[in-house]
């Protein structure tokens, strides 16, 4: 058998949507059965996702592969176009393992478990979606659907103010998503052929005005979901009121969706108006980082803590996007990765005290680390990788990020210095209320409201959780070639490409000479090299 022909992406895709469809008529009383065939669904989907990528995906080939494509409505020329590249892959696997670890962290879930392991399959099918098609219509109509399930799940397994919560979020996200439509409406219809498929999209040579235009409604529709400020207000209410496994995939995947999006369409479609909008882009993911930063260091919720938080890293990102070096873009990549893997860590270990103390509130907690043992040693691991410790895939992020922006030549070096420094006052506030954190659930005073039978020490199924969690967290910061080899190709093609779009920046002879002088420094060297 060709397994280089063989439909991988739509086996992937439509495998658990159609697993989906047969939940209802499984006989389960209790819902052991239903979970268990949920989670044997999602392993076998994520073991396809890993076998195709061994088999068909070449890591040299910075094009799109494991092409599919299937007429679906003629009239509309509406194709089921499906493929991934270096900027989809990576977010193709980290789909598939998120997704599988959180159908196991809802295994405490007993309020109507068909309906929720439903709604998680059809997730998972939904989010590959979203980073395979390459049809501007079909990936509006996934967008928009995968949509669907995170409301659902918000509004009936959610806190006290859930529905408040999910009606947020669904406004939000759908109000952006018309931009979507809007802008892939244009782009298809402009110009003497009508065409919905993206890599044609980019072939149009569109006017700079229409660029600008299509460029700022994407970076609205894109920037509720990653999310940016001041768009960003949905996420601390929707995580404050989800449950764990709903923490997992919108902290692990549903952000990263805005920032691959951001990355295909804005950066990749839109390269002249990518010049006009980098340095909005890179004040934006400052303003991200701190502000998020002082923010998570003012709540006293442990889970908008934790959300505030993910803003704040999600600021590297655009910095990352906006740099206009190999090494930038590759850190923004590798950032998202490595955040999906930390942020799902973190918001399971919030679902695990949950459950243990029945409070998020810091001022309600304290003194259980000597009953929690397995638990404190999970929270600090997941806590250090956060805020990026060495020998953990965070700080590779957001070095890498660092140094491509401080290498980038599209900036002269006083805007390159402010952004490095203002950005690297987020990464001293992070360990701050990280660590402050950490003390008040551990350490200090016990409350005497905490019921002593309740503070269980971590379970097998949730030791293996983090574990499965923490293996790659730490051996990306290791290796991190292990993530970067996937992608390098494609973002090393696509700087290349928008940098013929970048307006020469003229410096002032002290600022070259300075400039010369910090890149030339043995530090900044070695990681260069």
């Amino acid at each position: 058998m060709n397994f280089a022909e063989f439909p991988w992406l739509t086996t992937i895709i439509l495998f658990p949507i159609a697993a989906a469809l047969l939940i209802p008529i499984i006989p389960d009383k209790n819902g052991k059965t239903v979970r268990w065939y949920a989670l044997t669904i999602g392993l076998i989907d994520f073991a396809l996702i890993v076998y195709a990528f061994y088999t068909s995906y070449d890591l040299d080939q910075p094009g799109l592969q494991m092409a599919e494509s299937y007429v679906w409505i003629a009239d509309l020329d509406l194709k089921w176009s499906v493929a991934v590249d270096g900027l989809a892959m990576p977010l193709v696997i980290l789909t598939g393992f998120i997704t599988t670890l959180a159908i196991m962290a809802a295994w405490p879930v007993t309020l109507k478990p068909k309906l929720f392991y439903f709604l998680m399959l059809a997730m998972y099918g939904g989010q590959i979606a979203v980073f395979a098609v390459q049809d501007m219509l079909l990936f509006f109509l996934v967008w928009e659907l995968e949509l669907v399930p995170v409301y659902l799940i918000l509004s009936i397994w959610g806190g006290k103010k859930r529905l408040y919560a999910a009606t947020k979020f669904i406004l939000y996200t759908a109000g952006g998503s018309l931009f979507i439509l809007v802008a892939a409406l244009t782009m298809a219809f402009y110009g003497d052929t009508v065409t919905f498929d993206m890599s044609a999209i980019a072939a149009k040579d569109f006017p700079i005005n229409l660029e600008l235009l299509l460029y700022g409604g994407l970076l609205i529709a894109y920037g509720v979901k990653l999310p940016i400020f001041p768009l960003h207000t949905w996420l601390p209410d929707a995580h404050g009121e989800a449950t764990a496994p709903a923490h997992m995939l919108l902290a692990g995947i549903l952000l990263k969706m805005g920032g691959y999006a951001l990355i295909r369409m804005n950066v990749g479609m839109l390269p002249d108006a990518h010049a006009v909008f980098a340095p909005v882009l890179i004040i934006l993911g400052v303003v991200n980082i701190i502000y998020a930063a002082l923010t998570s260091f003012a709540q006293r919720n442990l889970k908008r803590k934790i959300a505030y938080s993910s803003i704040s890293h999600m600021g590297f990102v655009l910095i990352g996007i906006a740099s206009y070096t190999d090494l930038g873009l590759s850190g923004a990549m590798l950032q998202m990765i490595s955040h999906g893997l930390i942020g799902a860590s973190l918001f399971f270990m919030v679902g695990c005290t949950y459950d243990r103390t029945h409070t998020l509130m810091l001022d309600e907690m304290g003194g259980i680390g000597q009953k929690m043992n397995k638990v404190f040693a999970m929270w600090t691991a997941c806590s250090l990788a956060s805020l990026a410790l060495p020998g953990m895939s965070g700080f590779v992020a957001e070095l890498m990020v660092f140094v491509g922006m401080a290498t980038s030549d599209a900036y002269s070096f006083s805007f390159k210095l402010v952004v490095v420094v203002l950005a690297a006052v987020g990464v001293i506030l992070t360990p701050i209320y990280l660590l402050s954190m950490l003390r008040e659930i551990f350490y200090g005073k016990e409350n005497p409201a905490l019921e002593d039978e309740a503070l269980i020490d971590a379970e097998p199924r949730e030791v293996f959780i983090i574990a499965s969690l923490l293996v790659p967290i730490i051996g990306t910061g290791f290796y991190p070639k292990m993530i970067t080899q996937i992608y390098d190709s494609t973002t090393t093609a696509l700087t290349s490409r928008i940098r013929q779009s970048v307006p020469t920046l003229v410096e002032s002879e002290a600022d070259v000479a300075l400039s010369s002088e910090v890149l030339q420094a043995p530090e900044i060297e070695s990681v260069v090299n």
